[in-house]
C-alpha cells in the first residue's frame, strides 16, 4: 500500500533544470571554461557528484568538487531573484494535497542550499521538515541512494513508497530503490525519455485516486498518513 510520497524537485515542481545548467555554465564561463551542450544536457536530472566527475572527465574543471557547488548555488540564487520560479501546474496544490495524506519529502540532487531556497521561494517548506540533498549520499540518481536513505528515514519500506519525477535519471533511481514511479511531462522540456515511469503524466494535477488506486491498489488508502 502507499504510505509515503517522495518528490523530486527540479522538474518535477518547478521548470528549473536550465537554470541549473546556467548556474554551471556561468561559474565556468568566468574561468574561461564553456559549458558543451552535451554537458547542459548531463546537468539535467543527475545528482551534484555525477556532473561534477562527468564535467572533470569532459573538459578538466579547476575547482573542487564543494568550490563548484557552492559558487553554482550563489548563481542559481542570482537567477531566481532576477527571473523568479517557473512553478509547474499543479505543483503546489500536489505537494499540499499529498503531504496531508501521506509522508512526505524532497529528494533531489540540488545542494542543501538550493532546495532550502527553492521550498522557501515556493513557500512549500512547512510540508517537508527534512529534504535529501547532494550533500547526503555519495552516489546521486539514477544511483537509488537518495530515494532509499529517505524510506530509511522515513521508517517506510520502498515498495510502499511512490517517487514523482521528470528525468531518466531521476526515474532509474526510483526504479532501483524499489518504488514505483510517475514521470511529469510538464517539466521534461528536454524531452527526456520517461518510458522506464510505472506511468507518465501531463502534470501533478494527474496524480489522483484513480491514478493511485492503478499504482498500488483500490486499499492504498488504508497507507495514508495519520499525521
Amino acid at each position: 500500500m502507499l504510505r509515503a510520497v517522495l518528490f523530486d524537485l527540479d522538474g518535477t515542481l518547478i521548470d528549473s533544470e536550465r537554470q541549473n545548467a546556467e548556474s554551471v555554465g556561468r561559474v565556468l564561463a568566468a574561468r574561461g571554461r564553456p559549458l558543451s551542450d552535451e554537458e547542459r544536457e548531463f546537468v539535467i536530472g543527475h545528482g551534484w557528484a555525477e556532473i561534477y566527475r562527468h564535467l572533470h572527465a569532459a573538459g578538466g574543471v579547476d575547482l573542487s568538487y564543494d568550490e563548484l557547488k557552492h559558487l553554482a548555488a550563489v548563481e542559481r540564487e542570482k537567477i531566481v531573484a532576477k527571473e523568479g520560479l517557473d512553478i509547474l501546474p499543479g505543483a503546489v496544490h500536489a505537494v499540499e494535497r499529498l503531504s496531508a495524506r501521506f509522508d512526505s519529502t524532497v529528494v533531489s540532487g540540488s545542494s542543501r542550499a538550493e532546495i532550502a531556497l527553492i521550498l522557501r521561494v515556493l513557500g512549500v517548506g512547512i510540508h517537508f521538515p527534512w529534504f535529501i540533498g547532494a550533500e547526503d549520499t555519495e552516489r546521486g540518481k539514477p544511483a537509488p541512494d537518495g530515494y532509499l536513505l529517505a524510506s530509511d528515514r522515513l521508517g517506510i519500506a520502498p515498495a510502499e513508497c511512490l517517487v514523482l519525477e521528470d528525468s531518466t535519471a531521476g526515474i532509474r533511481a526510483g526504479r532501483a530503490a524499489g518504488m514505483r514511479v510517475v514521470a511529469v511531462r510538464a517539466g521534461n522540456f528536454a524531452a527526456q525519455p520517461q518510458d522506464e515511469a510505472d506511468r507518465v503524466v501531463d502534470t501533478l494535477e494527474d496524480v489522483d485516486d484513480r491514478l493511485l488506486a492503478e499504482l498500488f491498489g483500490p486499499a492504498y488508502i488504508e497507507g495514508e498518513s495519520s499525521s
